[in-house]
């Protein structure tokens, strides 16, 4: 089955511009869907430790905040903005905030979880900051563990293409 991509789509960011993730391409890309009010909102942490390592060697984290999981993004995209800049120091590109899942679920999420779009697999989104990784060309590549740290070895490994 041939790879789709995901420079295909152009999304919202956080401010309400349009962000083509065509602008990507070359790019290894790292997407996960955020929550302020999750027990693993502390990997917002570790996602800023990793973007300021790589983010001069082609590679980049886009951040979707969703409220599909225990309404534990209930904010406007102006209050999560505000949350991730002030509490986290946030500078990877956000988006605005989507549905990850459900009848509502957006295009982007239906091409990472579903294999016809994808080529790869088909996967749930299983709770909030779970990560998928995008290699260059924008194919999906590695389904990750919400649990799984974005500083995890095996992500690290595959940023650095080992």
């Amino acid at each position: 089955m041939e790879k789709g991509s995901i420079h295909q789509f152009t999304v919202k960011d956080i401010a309400g511009n349009d962000f083509k993730l065509a602008d990507l391409k070359g790019k290894k890309v790292m997407i996960v869907n955020t929550a302020s009010e999750c027990g693993l909102t502390p990997q917002y942490e570790q996602l800023q430790e990793v973007y300021d390592v790589y983010k001069d060697k082609n590679f980049t984290i886009v951040g979707f905040p969703a409220n599909n999981f225990g309404a534990q993004e209930p904010g406007s995209n102006q209050q999560i903005a505000a949350f991730c800049t002030t509490k986290f120091n946030v500078t990877f590109p956000m988006m605005s905030k989507i549905s990850v899942k459900g009848d509502d679920m957006d295009s982007v999420y239906q091409f990472l979880t579903q294999k016809s779009q994808n080529g790869l697999e088909d996967s749930e989104v299983a709770w909030n900051f779970q990560k998928y990784l995008v290699n260059e060309n924008g194919e999906l590549e590695k389904v990750i563990s919400p649990k799984t740290l974005p500083n995890d070895e095996a992500v690290l490994a595959w940023i650095e293409g080992q």
